[in-house]
C-alpha cells in the first residue's frame, strides 16, 4: 500500500483515473441503451444489446474489484475462489436452461391436486 507521499499521490492518480473510465463506461452504457444509432442486434433491446451492457458492467465490476477494492494486491487463493464463484454461477445458469430447454414432466400431476 502507499507508505510515502509520492505513493499516495500515485495512488490518488490512479483512483481519478479508474474514476474516470467508470464514468465513460456508464455513459457508454447509457447510450447503447438509448440511442438508436447504437442499437446492435434488431430493433429495441434484445439479447445483443443485453450481451453488450453485461459485458460493460463486467469490465466495470472488474474495475471496481481490482482498484477500489484492492483485488490486485491479494493471493492466488483469492482468484481461485473468485474464478470457482463464476464458474459455479455459470453452472447454475446452464442447469436453469437446462430445465426450460427440456423440463421434467409428470403426467396427471397438477399442483394442488391429491394423489
Amino acid at each position: 500500500m502507499a507508505d510515502s507521499p509520492e505513493a499516495i499521490h500515485k495512488a490518488k492518480k490512479n483512483y481519478i483515473i479508474v474514476f474516470l473510465i467508470l464514468m465513460c463506461m456508464t455513459v457508454a452504457t447509457v447510450a447503447v441503451a438509448t440511442i438508436p444509432a447504437l442499437d446492435i442486434g434488431k430493433h429495441g433491446f434484445d439479447t445483443a444489446d443485453m450481451i453488450l451492457g453485461l459485458l460493460i458492467a463486467s469490465f466495470k465490476a472488474g474495475c471496481v474489484m481490482f482498484i477500489f477494492m484492492h483485488l490486485n494486491h491479494e493471493k492466488k487463493l483469492i482468484y481461485f475462489l473468485f474464478g470457482l464463484a463464476i464458474v459455479l454461477a455459470l453452472c447454475l445458469y446452464f442447469i436453469t436452461k437446462l430445465a426450460f430447454i427440456d423440463p421434467i414432466i409428470f403426467e396427471g400431476f397438477r399442483l394442488g391436486e391429491p394423489k
